[in-house]
């Protein structure tokens, strides 16, 4: 398959251009004439130098995928065909890679799969969320309410995404900062310190005195312990890629964290409830929903509770009867559920728990902000403030000795 340009004449006289992929120009030829266009020119694309670089042609966004939904169903929504609509968003997508993933998608399309289809075989772009619930709007007929509803749902999505990473760039930039800035106080300032108090001679105090070692040591095993923090790093990160049962033990050790913890627990619900209730007003089966939610849970603990729930509903039992068994969800999310369970309103329901706890996350981040503060800048000041009083305690010596 190649990208051809194109240019023609319609029926009433216009002139069209436009960019097609296909397997040589008489194929081209062959699409536009059953468009009812007049081929005047068709010509194979240029390669760009960089294209076929997965680093150059860049992954597609959140944002992209966002922009795309909310265009395709406004397309849809006026009654253009799906195989315009997806030529239409390729043609004028800037971000290269998604370019090639929309081409791909519309070439799978033409060639009689359906839309869902011809997304799930690109997974990294389009998950299982994603892909089923354009499946149940292709099977309702209302494939352009659920991309619009499909992208309120990743934007609020991606908007909760952005506080949680706000809430723990903040604090792990500090802690990064201060341990570099000892590490180059210990290193290379330090050093200098010494060299002059041993020209005056004399006896060091002892805060000095502890200084010095500990630049001594610093100096002889930076490098060493510089490697094993980022050995332990990477060790810690495949144990958990690649051990479901130290992963299991520490996430569950992570929702346990004193402040930590509550707010993962927080943004776990909101998660689970906004995708749940997006995929129930969807109409997709309550057992496939629930299995998705499982699978971008995040948590292995919340993961195997879904799962577990899931089981429970295929033999019988209702959702509320399960989770409240697995102690992970709040009692008053599991209340609120079995209301919505009983009234035929799960899906509203959902929405008015994930809507609540979107703002629990909020005022979570903005009291771990408020406490993490004056915590990290008393860190940083004592443990700098006292490197320096204890390096100038020898001067204040010195001077008394002058005087």
């Amino acid at each position: 398959m190649a990208v051809f340009t194109w240019e023609g004449r319609t029926r009433q006289g216009t002139t069209k251009k436009g960019m097609m992929e296909a397997a040589s120009e008489a194929a081209v030829m062959a699409q536009l004439r059953a468009q009812a266009i007049v081929p005047v020119a068709v010509k194979a694309k240029p390669k760009d130098l960089l294209e076929g670089i997965a680093f150059f042609e860049g992954k597609p966004k959140t944002k992209d995928v966002v922009l795309f939904t909310r265009q395709f169903a406004t397309m849809i929504d006026a009654g253009l065909p799906l195989v315009q609509c997806l030529d239409i968003q390729a043609n004028q997508q800037q971000n290269k890679g998604f370019q090639k993933v929309l081409r791909a998608i519309k070439s799978d399309v033409e060639q009689g799969a359906t839309f869902a289809d011809a997304l799930r075989k690109h997974e990294k772009t389009f998950d299982q969320l994603y892909t089923n619930l354009v499946q149940a709007g292709e099977v309702g007929g209302i494939l352009d309410s659920i991309l619009n509803r499909l992208a309120q749902y990743m934007e609020k999505a991606e908007q909760l995404k952005r506080k949680v990473k706000g809430a723990m760039v903040y604090p792990a930039t500090i802690v990064v900062v201060s341990i570099g800035v000892i590490m180059l106080l210990l290193v290379k300032v330090i050093p200098v310190f010494k060299k002059m108090f041993e020209e005056f001679g004399g006896t060091l105090p002892g805060p000095t005195q502890v200084v010095v070692d500990l630049s001594e040591f610093m100096q002889q095993w930076v490098l060493v312990i510089l490697a094993a923090m980022v050995g332990s790093v990477i060790a810690f990160l495949q144990a958990r890629k690649r051990s479901p049962r130290f992963r299991l033990a520490t996430d569950a050790f992570f929702l346990k964290t004193p402040v930590f913890g509550s707010l993962l627990r927080k943004v776990a619900v909101s998660r689970f409830t906004r995708t749940l209730g997006t995929m129930i007003s969807s109409g997709v089966p309550i057992l496939d929903a629930l299995e998705i939610c499982a699978k971008t849970a995040g948590n292995l603990v919340i993961e195997n509770a879904l799962f577990k729930t899931r089981t429970a509903i295929s033999e019988g039992r209702t959702i509320a009867e399960p989770l409240e068994a697995s102690n992970v969800f709040p009692g008053m999310v599991v209340q609120m559920i079995a209301v919505g369970e009983a009234t035929g309103a799960m899906d509203t329901m959902l929405g008015k728990i994930a809507d609540f706890y979107d703002e629990e996350v909020d005022a979570a981040v903005a009291a771990l902000t408020a406490l993490l503060e004056p915590l990290m800048m008393v860190f940083l000041g004592g443990t700098i403030g006292g490197i320096l009083m204890a390096m100038y305690l020898p001067i204040f010596k010195i001077a008394e000795n002058i005087k």
